[in-house]
């Protein structure tokens, strides 16, 4: 266990680089606004989620998805992995659970952040 821990760790920590060059990048040539660093990350890192789980399993190389997939793209971007379990459930045939799910991720977090900073803005 330790070893995959540490595969994540080690792979969290490239991600989250990535993330942040990426993400400052976008934001130094476009300017501010638009969060677009933010969505050239989420839609980057769910392709290559796609990308990376078939080339795994295809060539028996899942032992590699600890650093790879929860840890490199886990640290770029948590949205690859909703993604990914997305697209789990509708290709099982589980079409209402993928729809409630998104749904539910989107607006339960969104509505989880302003309580979050409700908290925290109550509390200054």
């Amino acid at each position: 266990m330790i070893w995959t821990l540490s595969q994540v760790a080690l792979g969290g920590a490239v991600g989250a680089v990535a993330r942040f060059l990426t993400v400052a990048g976008v934001a130094r040539a476009w300017g501010p606004g638009f969060p677009l660093g933010t969505l050239v990350v989420n839609v980057a890192g769910s392709f290559l989620m796609g990308v990376l789980w078939i080339w795994l399993e295809a060539r028996g190389l899942t032992r590699l998805a600890p650093l790879l997939m929860a840890g490199v793209l886990g640290g770029f971007t948590t949205f690859s992995a909703f993604s990914l379990d997305v697209l789990r459930l509708w290709e099982n045939g589980q079409t209402m659970a993928a729809g409630g799910y998104v749904a539910a991720s989107v607006v339960l977090s969104v509505m989880a952040l302003v309580a979050g900073a409700a908290l925290m803005r109550g509390m200054a």
